[in-house]
């Protein structure tokens, strides 16, 4: 059976008809491993990075690429490198898909830190969780804007991560 992340609805549209854009959950036989995690959440800013607006890393991942939160593909999340090298990807149950971009200095062992735009999102939508994620591709120590866009393409077209892609160097 094949289980289905939506995202929750925005207080803002509350009360409107709002169409949810739906990932779903990678097949068993996709799956590499299942592993439990402590997943927190992790923004741009001051709080989570030390760094301002005005800094010329604002926003930027260990692996260089932007960071990005999208329900409908895939994000990006930091995690313990020795644990999931960079371009790991993972489902993770409540989030959806994300790939290893980045790595936080308190992320240690089996913790993942998963992005989000603002703080506020972070509590509201998240918080601190014990999960068990999904791993599907074993990462190969980069990540390009390249390897992210075509992914996130892959993702949006079919709901879920696609076989054509497991073969692949992504």
């Amino acid at each position: 059976m094949t289980k289905k992340y939506t995202p929750a609805r925005s207080n803002q549209n509350k009360g409107k008809s709002t169409s949810s854009i739906e990932v779903l959950a990678p097949r068993d036989e996709q799956v590499i491993k299942t592993m439990k995690v402590v997943a927190t959440g992790y923004t741009a800013g001051y709080e989570s990075t030390g760094k301002k607006p005005t800094h010329p890393q604002y926003g930027i991942t260990y692996s260089g690429v932007k960071v990005r939160r999208n329900k409908g593909s895939v994000s990006t999340i930091a995690a313990d490198l020795k644990v999931f090298p960079l371009g790991t990807i993972l489902y993770i149950p409540g989030y959806g898909y994300g790939i290893v971009a980045d790595k936080g200095s308190k992320i240690k062992g089996k913790k993942i830190d998963l992005y989000f735009t603002t703080v506020k999102q972070v509590y509201k939508e998240w918080g601190k969780k014990e999960v068990e994620v999904q791993v599907i591709k074993r990462g190969g120590g980069k990540v390009t804007e390249k390897m992210l866009k075509s992914l996130g393409k892959a993702i949006e077209v079919n709901k879920q991560f696609p076989d054509s892609l497991l073969e692949k160097a992504i």
